[in-house]
């Protein structure tokens, strides 16, 4: 595990351009898939919210392909150590995984820092390897897409809109991997609404501006932004994300069910 580390280390200074002229190029390390694929649901789970789903910053957190925690990281070890403690400081709530998820995650990490260090001899490669008609099938069936979405309607034309790969990251990722609110404002996409009842009963509703441990602020249907501080459950703060259903689906999706589904909506010309 110290070669990897210090191979980890090597591509963080490919990333600042920080290189010898007479050093070797860097082999590429290798990495487990499946535990690839475990570390980056767990991510997404627990850690996506702040640090985006591809680990590069997200609602408030940082970027942590560059963070010397984690090329510091030696199978996990330092993050897992890092986690039971967190940063409550800095808005960091502690988290007591199991050590095998921790790994997964360190592992998934690290591979984020390798991609991004390699980025030049990445290549993206044909992704319609799915089955359109068993696509259409998830689509109306278990994917449950109908339920908002019709390829006469509002997807009407989209596959010639996009190219397939970036068509494939818009129904996984529709509000780019951020969180519903945060320092940075209102995610992209249809707002994300929010109900405040206050403990006098009071009610406020109106579009998701900012959210954190601390506070909450929305646009009500005057146009009249309102803050509260939060105390843990008080007030109460209820959001209803007309996407929701996207960021569900992230946990359930097969391999084959994202292949599939792109498959089919690159046909709806």
């Amino acid at each position: 595990m110290r070669s990897q580390s210090n191979l980890l280390r090597i591509s963080a200074l490919l990333l600042g351009g920080a290189i010898c002229a007479q050093a070797q190029p860097a082999a590429v390390p290798k990495f487990e898939e499946a535990a690839v694929e475990r570390g980056k649901n767990a991510f997404v789970a627990v850690c996506g919210f702040c640090h985006g789903s591809n680990a590069r910053g997200g609602e408030g957190g940082p970027d942590l392909i560059r963070s010397v925690l984690v090329l510091d990281d030696e199978g996990g070890k330092e993050l897992g150590e890092f986690l039971k403690v967190g940063r409550p400081g800095n808005g960091m709530p502690a988290f007591d995984l199991p050590p095998a998820q921790t790994v997964d995650i360190a592992t998934f990490l690290h591979s984020r820092v390798a991609a991004a260090a390699f980025r030049n001899t990445y290549q993206i490669g044909n992704i319609l390897v799915g089955d359109a008609k068993a696509g259409e099938e998830f689509f109306n069936g278990a994917g449950a897409c109908k339920t908002c979405h019709s390829p006469s309607g509002d997807l009407k034309g989209v596959g010639a809109k996009y190219e397939p790969v970036n068509l494939q990251v818009k129904f996984l990722m529709p509000r780019g991997g951020r969180g519903p609110g945060g320092r940075g404002g209102p995610p992209p996409g249809p707002p994300v609404n929010v109900t405040v009842t206050l403990a006098s009963g009071e009610v406020f509703r109106g579009a998701l501006l900012r959210i954190t441990d601390f506070d909450v602020t929305l646009r009500d249907a005057s146009n009249t932004t309102r803050s509260f501080t939060r105390n843990g459950d008080a007030p109460r703060v209820e959001l209803a994300d007309p996407l929701q259903h996207h960021l569900d689906m992230l946990m359930k999706y097969t391999d084959k069910n994202i292949h599939d589904l792109t498959a089919y909506l690159v046909t709806l010309k």
